[in-house]
């Protein structure tokens, strides 16, 4: 099954977008809020579609590699705008977008895929 296959890419998709919710929560309670708002942004957007890409990986559709190779864009550059602040949650995220981004570009790129395309 799918599902199996992916696993530790599925796996990848939910901590990264635990981490973005959290990240995405805590920024909103820093001092300077507008500072903050790009990494906000990003970390809302990366959350759903990491939860996206780990929905189409679990069913087996056949744009899971698409869907993948944009998760990985986006997390990229959460990632990049993470590591710009010092918080620790910032940091945090950082670390589970490179990881996810590693991870879906790992499942995009498997010869493993064409089970997931039928």
């Amino acid at each position: 099954m799918a599902h199996d296959t992916f696993r530790t890419c599925i796996e990848a998709c939910y901590a990264c977008a635990d981490a973005c919710d959290h990240c995405a929560v805590a920024c909103l309670a820093e001092d300077d809020v507008g500072h903050m708002a790009r990494c906000i942004k990003l970390d809302m957007d990366c959350a759903q579609f990491c939860r996206l890409a780990a929905a189409f990986m679990a069913r087996g559709s056949e744009s899971a590699k698409l869907v993948c190779e944009d998760c990985a864009e986006l997390c990229t550059l959460c990632a990049d705008e993470c590591s710009r602040h010092t918080h620790e949650h910032c940091q945090a995220c950082a670390e589970a977008c490179r990881r996810c981004a590693q991870e879906c570009l790992r499942m995009a790129q498997s010869p493993l895929r064409e089970e997931v395309a039928g």
